[in-house]
């Protein structure tokens, strides 16, 4: 029987919401098939084996996340420190759902290449190109896909001369727009600007996440996402799309109950969402997506431009999210779609090795 790593937590500020993932992950995979190894990263980097129940757990508000993965230096009965050779020795096939910095952005890819171990998703280069939002909005523009207007600016630039790169953003771009850091998920650090004061909080903000950010014009319309799975012949799902309260689709929206709605599919065209698929796939492999991902896009009201918006190499297992959705509105359950992504990644990597 293979064992698979569940690999959770992490450094990242999407800490929790990796172990919502994982959680959900495991309570679907099939047991028969698989022995299910959970392995938990805490926010210093320590790797720990964990044998705490895990089962259920759904929400942010579980008391089990405050001390499922230990602090730094400890270690609990239900939660052993192991080192990365242990790490090698107690799994076969790693499965990484750990969102933004550290986990999704090519870093723990790396160290499974280094290993040598099959995983799941895709592999070092489109992982990092993917959670950088500049880099992909440069690498979809080379392979003439839509994207929104935008610019990005740089710690180093904004603290030397903030009035010039307020103006230069100002003079480019039409307002409202969208602040993010360039690397981070789940929207954290993300804040909409309507005027040049909100722009110099949003960007300040953004800054405290990372060292570049990019600003981008928002779009009037509707927020649309669309599941894609497969290496070399990659396969689109249903075509969803996120109904929200709130201002933005933001961390809060995301992972509470509630707080935003999903349409799957999406009430559009029939035309649309072939488009959109279309779009997807050749986004998907112009980053050089493998396993899995989710791709976002807009749909502008009065034009019914669509625009790409960004790949998400590891989208969130929550019961919430949207990518399982979105393969379950196509027949596909949470359990076979969760065998399909392991056995996507065998294939990767014994092609890998047999070149």
């Amino acid at each position: 029987m293979n064992k698979i790593g569940i690999i959770f937590g992490g450094r990242s500020r999407e800490h929790e919401v990796s172990v919502l993932s994982a959680a959900s992950v495991m309570d679907a995979a099939d047991r028969g098939r698989y022995e299910i190894v959970p392995i938990g990263i805490n926010r210093s980097g320590e790797w720990f084996h964990i044998t705490a129940d895990m089962s259920g757990l759904k929400t942010l508000d579980d008391e089990r996340l405050g001390f499922l993965i230990p602090g730094q230096g400890e270690e609990t009965p239900v939660a052993r420190r192991i080192d990365l050779g242990e790490f090698g020795r107690l799994v076969d096939f790693a499965f990484p759902l750990l969102h933004g910095p550290y986990g999704e952005d090519g870093t723990i890819q790396g160290l499974f290449e280094m290993l040598d171990m099959p995983y799941a998703g895709c592999n070092v280069a489109c992982s990092a190109i993917s959670m950088d939002k500049i880099f992909t909005k440069d690498m979809l523009i080379r392979a003439g896909l839509p994207v929104c207007r935008h610019v990005a600016t740089y710690a180093f630039d904004f603290a030397q001369d903030r009035e010039r790169e307020l103006d230069g953003i100002g003079e480019t771009l039409t307002y409202p727009v969208f602040v993010k850091p360039a690397n981070m998920g789940s929207s954290v650090g993300v804040a909409k600007a309507r005027d040049r004061d909100g722009l110099a909080r949003a960007i300040e903000q953004a800054l405290r996440y990372d060292s570049r950010v990019l600003i981008e014009e928002a779009v009037v319309g509707r927020e649309l996402e669309a599941a894609v799975l497969g290496n070399e012949e990659p396969r689109v799902g249903a075509i969803g799309e996120i109904v929200c309260g709130s201002e933005f689709y933001d961390y809060n929206s995301k992972y509470k109950e509630g707080a935003a709605g999903l349409s799957i599919p999406a009430d559009i065209p029939e035309q649309t969402a072939r488009e959109i698929g279309a779009l997807a796939t050749r986004a998907y492999k112009t980053l050089g997506g493998a396993g899995f991902a989710r791709i976002d896009f807009f749909l502008e009201e009065n034009t019914g431009r669509i625009y790409l918006n960004e790949m998400n190499t590891i989208p969130g297992f929550t019961i919430y999210s949207m990518f399982p959705l979105l393969w379950q509105a196509k027949g596909v359950t949470y359990p076979e779609l969760i065998e399909r992504i392991i056995r996507l990644g065998y294939e990767r990597h014994l092609a890998k090795n047999n070149r």
